[in-house]
């Protein structure tokens, strides 16, 4: 798992296949949770999702890879 402490708010988070996934709010514990805003769709829209922490691949400037492609990344999301 990567250093959680670099990721920090407004970071973008993008799958390993470099699909946006959503955009930081903040580090709570081991998950990252993501901006109401740009986090879910369809039904899970307007809600805040949390991505686990295991996920989390590199932290590289501004950018949060994560170990999975964003749209399996995706159905690991916690909803909020």
């Amino acid at each position: 798992m990567a250093d959680l402490s670099r990721i920090k708010e407004h970071m973008e988070v993008i799958g390993a296949d470099g699909v946006h996934v959503g955009t930081v709010d903040h580090v709570d514990g081991d998950r990252i949770k993501l901006t109401k805003s740009d986090s879910g769709e369809g039904s899970h829209e307007g809600h805040h999702h949390y991505i686990s922490g295991g996920l989390v691949a590199e932290v590289e400037g501004d950018k949060v890879r994560l170990s999975a492609n964003a749209a399996v990344a995706v159905t690991f999301e916690e909803e909020a």
